[in-house]
C-alpha cells in the first residue's frame, strides 16, 4: 500500500515498524475463491516463524495482511472503512466472514466425490450421470472431476469396469478427456460383451422353441398313433 494511502487498520493496532531482518513469508496470493481458513493459517505461521516479539509479529500481521491479496480478495480489503480495525484479530474475523461464500463453494464442489456408480450401473450410464451432476456443481477443476471418477467406478459392475479402474490406478489421469479416452475404448468392450451376450440369448431362446416345438411335434404325433391302436382294438 502507498505511503499516502488510507490504512483500514488504527495506528495502534500496528505501532512498531517492520524491521529489516523480517522475511515474508513465501505462500500463493488469496483470490477470494477458495476458504479463507487455509489462507491465513500459513500466513501467520510465516510470519510467526521469524525472531520478533509477540508485539512485533502483531504490527506485521496486520502491515503485511494486505500484500499477500488478490483480485476479489483485494477489493475487499481496500474497501475496508479507514482506522476501522483495532488489532490482527479482528481483521482476521472480517476476512473470514467476507470470503465465507467461497468456503461454501468449495464444500460443493467436494460433492463431486460422493458420485459414486451403482453395483448394477452399466459404465455409459455412470459416465452420463456423472457428468450431469458435476454440470450441476459449482465450477469443478478437472483433475478433480478425473479423481472422483476413477475412485468412485465399481470394479464388481462389470469386467471392462474392472479392466478401467486397473488402468486409472496404474497409470492416473489428471485430466477428464483422459479420462474420457480411456473410457471410450472401454465402453466398446463393454458393447462387445453386451451384444454377445444378447446374440448368445437370442440362440438360446430360438434353440429352445424349435426343441419345444419338435417335442410338441412328437407329443402330436405319439398321442394321434395310440388313438388309432385304441380304435382298431375297439
Amino acid at each position: 500500500m502507498g505511503k499516502y494511502s488510507k490504512q483500514p487498520w488504527k495506528p495502534s493496532a500496528a505501532p512498531l515498524p517492520i524491521l529489516k531482518k523480517f522475511k515474508m513469508p513465501h505462500i500463493p496470493k488469496y483470490d477470494g475463491t477458495t476458504d479463507p481458513r487455509d489462507y491465513v493459517t500459513p500466513f501467520t505461521t510465516g510470519v510467526k516463524g521469524n525472531d520478533l516479539t509477540k508485539q512485533e509479529i502483531e504490527s506485521v500481521l496486520v502491515k503485511k495482511f494486505r500484500e499477500t491479496l488478490m483480485k476479489g480478495a483485494l477489493t475487499w480489503y481496500s474497501l475496508l472503512p479507514e482506522n476501522s480495525i483495532d488489532s490482527f484479530a479482528e481483521l482476521e474475523d472480517s476476512f473470514t466472514k467476507a470470503n465465507s461464500g467461497a468456503q461454501k463453494v468449495e464444500k460443493r464442489m467436494e460433492d463431486i466425490f460422493k458420485i459414486k456408480q451403482g453395483d448394477s450401473e452399466l459404465l455409459r450410464e455412470f459416465v452420463d450421470r456423472f457428468q450431469r451432476e458435476r454440470m450441476m456443481l459449482p465450477c469443478v477443476p478437472d483433475n478433480w472431476a478425473a479423481m472422483a471418477f476413477a475412485s468412485n467406478l465399481n470394479e464388481k459392475s462389470s469386467e471392462s469396469m474392472r479392466r478401467l479402474k486397473e488402468c486409472l490406478r496404474e497409470f492416473p489421469a489428471t485430466t477428464w478427456n483422459n479420462v474420457y479416452n480411456r473410457y471410450i475404448t472401454k465402453l466398446r468392450i463393454e458393447e462387445d460383451t453386451i451384444t454377445r451376450s444378447q446374440k448368445d440369448e437370442r440362440v438360446s431362446s430360438r434353440r429352445a422353441e424349435i426343441e419345444k416345438g419338435q417335442v410338441k411335434q412328437v407329443q402330436t404325433l405319439y398321442g394321434t398313433s395310440s388313438k388309432r391302436l385304441v380304435f382298431k382294438a375297439g
